[in-house]
């Protein structure tokens, strides 16, 4: 009888951390599907990225960080873009060498480089400046321009599927 007991408790403890663990992921994780190779070769097209809803909660987007956000046009879309430039800082592109108040970014995720140069422009206040990784083929902030911080859905933080991409981003 104590067996049964102690297995029945054990049963309810995993029952209700099974439970918690789907409520937590129904309201701070999103598994948005990649469509496009901007973010190739990191990020292929019909991946699913896990975002973590949460992570700017109590911080703000860093310069590297991939993020998720959303973007109104025609239809709501989730873009999936790295962080480059933060608020206050001039960017500035010249034959595909990014500029970040002065500095070359060094950028070692970026295999695919583009040589196209674009005008400067200083990152306004609660705003990010956000590329592509696959810079020739990535619609990013060099179209559209600077993305409010507060059209960030949250920070990509792993690919989940398919199971040969699984990993941290």
């Amino acid at each position: 009888m104590i067996r049964f007991a102690a297995w029945r408790s054990i049963g309810s403890l995993a029952l209700q951390c099974a439970a918690l663990i789907v409520l937590i992921a129904a309201f701070f994780i999103r598994l948005p599907q990649v469509a496009g190779l901007s973010m190739a070769p990191r990020i292929a097209s019909g991946e699913f990225v896990l975002v973590d809803t949460l992570a700017y909660r109590f911080s703000s987007p860093r310069r590297g960080d991939i993020v998720a956000f959303r973007r109104s046009g025609t239809v709501i879309q989730t873009y999936i873009k790295r962080v480059i430039g933060l608020p206050g800082d001039r960017i500035r592109i010249v034959r595909g060498t990014v500029y970040v108040n002065g500095i070359a970014l060094r950028e070692p995720y970026v295999r695919h480089a583009d040589t196209r140069s674009y005008p400067p422009i200083v990152v306004p206040p609660h705003e990010l400046y956000v590329l592509g990784d696959n810079r020739p083929v990535s619609e990013d902030s060099r179209a559209f321009g600077c993305i409010p911080e507060s059209d960030v859905i949250g920070k990509a933080i792993a690919a989940v599927w398919p199971p040969e991409r699984i990993g941290r981003l």
